[in-house]
């Protein structure tokens, strides 16, 4: 498998940009209407929005290609860029999606445990995420790589308030 991992720079704006709307809208168009999903996506992944966020020292975004192919992306927070407050020893996945057609090929497991390492590197006792509770599959997912529920907060789709389950993983 060839998979690279390179973390994103301002310069990489735009293709986050499309990246980001591309995958979150494929996972979540089915479940949310079109209304929801279009004010979602405009308000956070517009250019400014994810430029503020790239410029944030304690954000860190990275691509992943697999095949010299843009296939996904991962988003980690720490301190006070974490969405919830958790504490300076902790590390949030804020973001790990992956493109449709790049889906299977082991890609997000991959993600994860750089997600893991980063964590490790920077001393995090804990590496945490929210994942929306209809989200069958994603949740699977976490429980199998050693994540636990820990907690519950609110998301909005557009107008419409979501419940994200908080799940955690103790590493130290």
């Amino acid at each position: 498998m060839t998979v690279k991992l390179k973390q994103c720079t301002s310069e990489d704006l735009k293709i986050l940009q499309n990246i980001s709307i591309e995958t979150f809208y494929d996972t979540f168009k089915d479940q949310n209407s079109p209304e929801n999903m279009e004010a979602y996506l405009k308000r956070a992944f517009n250019l400014n929005q994810l430029e503020k966020e790239l410029c944030n020292v304690s954000s860190e975004f990275y691509f992943i290609c697999f095949h010299e192919e843009l296939a996904g992306y991962l988003k980690v927070n720490i301190n006070d860029a974490q969405t919830e407050k958790m504490g300076n020893e902790s590390l949030e996945i804020e973001r790990i999606y992956i493109k449709s057609n790049f889906q299977g090929n082991g890609l997000g497991k991959y993600l994860l445990n750089q997600a893991v390492d980063i964590a490790i590197g920077q001393n995090k006792r804990k590496i945490w995420l929210g994942v929306w509770e209809k989200n069958e599959n994603a949740i699977a997912f976490y429980r199998k790589m050693g994540f636990v529920q820990t907690g519950a907060h609110s998301f909005y789709m557009g107008d419409e308030e979501q419940i994200d389950f908080i799940m955690t993983q103790t590493l130290i």
